[in-house]
């Protein structure tokens, strides 16, 4: 009972500030519930954008499509990403594309919305159900594996490191993390990592902490990677205030100004990008796709790149850290 309330609450909301009611409302209109793990790094306006991206394409193309974008505000928010999806079921939307925030809790509330006849794409991190349509997202353990080949070129092969992880229950970035200590273990047995048992938490605060925590206990090490954004500003910042920022080797995942900024001034070593934008844009066009009965593939990989400070600015480089998020944020 507490549930329904809960998503009836949810569906006012939605209804009050995004519009139509349902697919009744619609018409013809296809109205596609876009939920994020949250809603304040750069990563997920970069989704939002590429969600948008496809909406005006497919529109043009004279496929009528809404986006309704709604997510939790913080990233271990699981209840409420919960809600979020409960509420797009009973608001009657033709289909979710959801990035989970646990890949357990959401199984129940995604099989569910299959049941009430609301299909799922799951985007950037993976979910343990088989009733979706599609897992659109980079190759986490790629990624994980790229951040370790640049550690052991920055410390030729040798030294002392930190895993800062990011929470537990994120799928993704549990993928970074093992693909990141599998490699060292396997290609680099010089590499010691000192501690990769500590998690950043949700926020850039909280990853601060943390760092902090992690360098003031281990004084003498060579090298830290970070699996997220959050988790690569909070230990940015650390290094910074601790004046280590210049004298420890340091990789981390995501690109904001903030990130990037710090990469060129040479406070950072390697950031692994993904595609955000590209993520969101191809979550929206394959639940489309699928809603209009055409075949789509169970797993599309967005792609992942290392960004160097001599890479930076190459052309390639600078799509991936700079895309034109505004271009559609602001329409």
């Amino acid at each position: 009972m507490r549930r329904s309330l809960a998503a009836l609450t949810l569906l006012a909301l939605l209804s009050a500030c995004g519009g139509d009611a349902g697919p009744g409302a619609a018409g013809d209109r296809l109205q596609i519930a876009v939920i994020p793990k949250g809603t304040t790094h750069d990563f997920w306006r970069s989704i939002h954008a590429g969600a948008l991206q496809a909406e005006q394409e497919l529109n043009a193309e004279g496929t009528p499509v809404e986006v309704i974008w709604q997510g939790p505000l913080r990233e271990d928010d699981r209840e409420q990403q919960v809600q979020v999806v409960e509420g797009f079921i009973a608001q009657g939307v033709d289909g979710i594309v959801l990035a989970p925030l646990d890949d357990r809790a959401l199984v129940r509330p995604v099989e569910e919305a299959r049941r009430a006849g609301v299909p799922t794409v799951i985007i950037d991190s993976g979910l343990q159900s088989d009733q979706i349509v599609s897992f659109v997202a980079t190759d986490n353990y790629l990624g994980g594996q790229l951040a370790a080949d640049r550690m052991a070129e920055l410390l030729d092969g040798e030294g002392r490191i930190i895993v800062l992880r990011y929470a537990e229950g994120s799928e993704s970035t549990r993928q970074r993390e093992e693909g990141f200590l599998e490699r060292l273990r396997s290609n680099y047995p010089g590499i010691q990592v000192v501690s990769s048992d500590q998690y950043a938490g949700a926020t850039r605060e909280t990853a601060k902490t943390a760092s902090e925590n992690l360098l003031n206990r281990f004084s003498s090490i060579d090298g830290v990677y970070t699996p997220n954004e959050s988790s690569t500003s909070g230990m940015l910042l650390a290094l910074q205030d601790l004046g280590l920022a210049d004298k420890v080797s340091f990789v981390g995942f995501d690109a904001s100004q903030a990130l990037v900024a710090a990469l060129r001034a040479g406070d950072i070593d390697g950031l692994v990008v993904q595609n955000p934008m590209r993520m969101g844009y191809l979550g929206v066009r394959t639940m489309v796709d699928h809603l209009q009965g055409k075949s789509v593939e169970a797993r599309i990989d967005t792609g992942v790149k290392m960004i160097t400070p001599e890479n930076l600015d190459d052309p390639e480089s600078q799509e991936l850290v700079d895309p034109p998020i505004e271009q559609y944020l602001t329409q």
